[in-house]
């Protein structure tokens, strides 16, 4: 089992690109447009993993009551406030104070009882979560192998984790880049294609850490259905993650 270590995963320039984002984090119109369109995805994915895990009732209105969740990453809070309404003790992390403090805002405003908190998750002394995600994250880091031992340490025995990330394809560079980018769908200096991580590459990083990744689905886009599970890893994927 990995422990947090005392060396650094926050890259200072990304967490100020994405604080700079904060106080239009939660307009679905805004800069972060696409994480409102995204985050239903994930979810669906999120909720059919926790039931196969945990055995939990599909039709549960609180699949989680009675367990501790961790969103590491988790900007002003678009993944922590659905995984509280599931009925999770949540705890968010995110390297922006400007994030942190607008999630804290929108989760009072919710009347939701969210423990956010800035900073780096290896020196945060976290541990014992059942659920532990991180969207989007990993390829935003200091030290991937780092930043996954801490993910580790802070999961619980039998608990599960949810990761995405995108893939370093031809084809990510440029729709997600070059392309999402260009045309302000995302805003500029949000992805770096060389940062990205492939599934094989993912699956060296967590099985060094101890765990393991179960069969990676994608996150595609079509005309017909917009965003959407998928076999096709090209873009985006996401996957569960045990001991």
């Amino acid at each position: 089992m990995s422990n947090a270590t005392s060396a650094h995963t926050i890259r200072p320039d990304e967490a100020a690109h994405f604080g700079r984002l904060a106080a239009d984090w939660w307009n679905p119109k805004g800069s972060s447009a696409m994480l409102h369109k995204l985050n239903p995805v994930r979810l669906g994915f999120i909720r059919e993993a926790i039931d196969s895990h945990f055995g939990s009732d599909s039709r549960s209105l609180k699949p989680l009551a009675g367990r501790r969740a961790l969103d590491v990453g988790c900007g002003a809070g678009l993944l922590c406030e659905p995984l509280a309404r599931l009925g999770a003790d949540v705890t968010g992390v995110d390297a922006a104070q400007e994030n942190v403090a607008a999630a804290r805002l929108h989760a009072e405003g919710s009347g939701l009882a969210i423990d956010y908190r800035c900073g780096d998750v290896g020196q945060l002394g976290l541990a014992g979560y059942d659920l532990v995600t991180s969207m989007e994250v990993i390829e935003h880091v200091a030290d991937k192998a780092l930043f996954v031992g801490a993910l580790e340490a802070a999961l619980a025995e039998g608990g599960l984790m949810i990761l995405s990330t995108p893939n370093r394809t031809t084809r990510s560079r440029l729709l997600l880049v070059e392309g999402a980018e260009g045309v302000g769908m995302v805003p500029k200096g949000t992805h770096h294609w060389t940062d990205f991580v492939t599934p094989v590459e993912l699956h060296d990083l967590l099985s060094a850490a101890g765990l393991k990744m179960g069969n990676p689905m994608g996150i595609a886009w079509s005309v017909s259905r917009g965003l959407h599970i998928s076999d096709d890893l090209a873009l985006n994927y996401i996957v569960t993650v045990t001991r």
